[in-house]
């Protein structure tokens, strides 16, 4: 019995308030059966929908409420091994509040709040992203450098790795908006098992944040020299860094990957490698765009790219979500 066919003979069974709860008490939500998810909410309401960000579905769904119960309930079918997140739409009057799941555990958190996570049938958290006894810790530094071509002081963390070597030369890899992936997306655990496991050799990881992200990150020329000839040059005097452009990279997530594609191809030579995820490149073959005055000038740069792309770095890894409408 699924999900839907469970709440159904509860229905005819016209259950009463304290089985409801028994009910509640004894699964796990959402209900995970093969493809099919079932998503449940319980409270007064005059509508409730769900609210997921998968694109070319309808991103708000409605629930239907079980009759005579304060119990709705909804269930899709997702690909197996998906990821999804989510909260709940209610509308009581002329009111909306959205809201993470309260029957469901697993939130994911970012710069931006909290969304209910539901793993499909399949999905598996990446072993590498989960704290490992066994990997010896590196070590995060601050470092303040002081900017002409920004106009101002700006710090950065310094990730150097364990058992971390004056004597040996080290890759380096910079990460825009480093300070959210240290937080957010447990990067320094992430670089202390891929290490360990020698999945990518030792190497030194410097986390640089912008305090004006979608003016500096859109193709900002102030932004693109700080990187390649005020941070990198000050990174190389302080720590033993291999003086190869192969062997330095540029990381970026959203308008971060557009901030390291514009950085490498306003300086081709310095960075050999491109890691590019979930890319806000934006562009237009026709007429004007419609995601607002912020990406005016990303637009611009990534018309100007595809018309001449050259050569900005010898190797790029481009990443991105299937159910994210920058895939397309």
């Amino acid at each position: 019995m699924n999900g839907t066919q469970a709440i159904q003979e509860l229905k005819k069974r016209r259950t009463s308030p304290e089985e409801l709860e028994l009910y509640l008490r004894a699964n796990a939500f959402p209900i995970v059966e093969g493809q099919s998810v079932t998503f449940v909410w319980r409270g007064e309401a005059d509508r409730v929908h769900l609210r997921h960000w998968i694109y070319a579905l309808p991103s708000s769904q409605a629930l239907r409420r079980l009759e005579g119960t304060d119990l709705w309930f909804l269930s899709l079918d997702l690909p197996l091994g998906s990821r999804v997140e989510y909260k709940f739409e209610l509308y009581r009057g002329n009111h909306l509040e959205l809201v993470t799941d309260p029957l469901n555990p697993h939130v994911a958190t970012d710069p931006m709040g909290q969304n209910s996570v539901v793993h499909a049938q399949g999905y598996e958290v990446p072993d590498y992203t989960l704290f490992d006894a066994q990997a010896r810790p590196g070590t995060l530094e601050k470092v303040v450098i002081g900017s002409r071509a920004l106009g101002e002081a700006r710090a950065v963390q310094v990730y150097l790795p364990a058992r971390f070597r004056a004597t040996r030369r080290y890759p380096l890899l910079v990460v825009h908006d480093g300070g959210d992936f240290l937080r957010f997306a447990g990067l320094k655990t992430v670089l202390d098992n891929l290490i360990h496991r020698l999945d990518i050799p030792p190497l030194i990881a410097v986390m640089t944040d912008s305090p004006r992200r979608l003016v500096e990150y859109a193709d900002d020329a102030r932004h693109a020299d700080f990187l390649a000839l005020e941070l990198v040059p000050l990174l190389e005097s302080r720590y033993p860094l291999a003086r190869l452009h192969g062997a330095r990279c540029l990381l970026g997530a959203s308008f971060g990957a557009v901030a390291s594609l514009s950085a490498a191809w306003r300086h081709p030579g310095v960075f050999g490698n491109l890691a590019l995820l979930s890319g806000s490149f934006a562009f237009t073959d026709i007429g004007a765009h419609d995601r607002g005055p912020v990406f005016d000038p990303v637009v611009q740069f990534v018309n100007a790219f595809r018309a001449a792309p050259g050569r900005p770095a010898d190797r790029v890894y481009q990443a991105c979500g299937i159910y994210e409408s920058l895939i397309y």
